[in-house]
């Protein structure tokens, strides 16, 4: 996901930018609403933003010769909300690029599209989808960091083909070399992310229920017993 520094065409990288400018100027607003109106929410802020950065730090080499790590997203989309996460997401790239050699400042732009916007929306729609069909709360969490995950490098894998077609068969072709290059190592991590964000979300409800009651991730009220049953 971390597409390094220069590796996409001038025109590519300028254009993910500009893709990516009006979900970050989207979030900082929510962002900004949401610290002025409830301040307490900070900490809550800071550790979903840490465990972004802490995931997406881990390089793990797949058999391919390329490298895949966890983004972490999911648990800050569920949250707090995706236009929230693309603020977080892109904090954290800006600080890996310039402190880590992870990605880069002129690839920015299409990891930011990738990994803070497109997975964050993604996996909030499926976490989402799956509240409100009645699923269980960890079930519909393990699902959103699952989706949040794999999206992210389905886009990351359009991004690279678009910039580096095939010869023979075209930008299709290379979205299959390239999504089965990432599929190696990704569905696992995926599947592990998943794993660990229900286990972040299971202490969070125990120490942490009057936020995310506030939040919508608990229900309220007469709802509480309803919630406990599908939990």
């Amino acid at each position: 996901m971390h597409i390094a520094e220069g590796f996409l065409p001038p025109v590519h990288a300028a254009a993910w930018g500009v893709a990516s400018a009006p979900f970050v100027i989207h979030g900082v607003r929510a962002l900004t609403r949401e610290v002025k109106a409830n301040p307490e929410s900070t900490l809550l802020l800071g550790a979903s933003g840490a465990f972004t950065f802490v995931l997406s730090a881990l390089k793990i080499p797949s058999v391919t010769g390329s490298c895949s790590h966890p983004t972490g997203t999911g648990l800050g989309a569920i949250l707090f909300r995706p236009p929230i996460m693309a603020v977080l997401g892109t904090i954290t790239l800006l600080f890996q690029a310039l402190l880590l050699a992870h990605g880069g400042l002129t690839t920015l732009g299409a990891n930011v599209f990738s990994m803070a916007i497109v997975g964050p929306w993604a996996g909030f729609a499926v976490y989402a989808l799956l509240r409100r069909s009645g699923a269980p709360l960890m079930v519909s969490v393990f699902f959103g960091a699952f989706v949040a995950d794999l999206s992210t490098y389905c886009v990351t894998s359009v991004q690279l083909a678009l910039a580096f077609p095939d010869p023979g068969s075209g930008i299709a072709g290379a979205l299959a070399k390239f999504g089965g290059i990432f599929a190696v190592t990704q569905i696992p991590l995926a599947v592990s992310e998943g794993l660990l964000t229900v286990l972040v979300m299971r202490l969070l409800v125990q120490s942490s229920k009057g936020e995310l009651t506030r939040l919508g991730v608990l229900l309220q009220g007469g709802n509480k017993k309803k919630e406990a049953a599908i939990r």
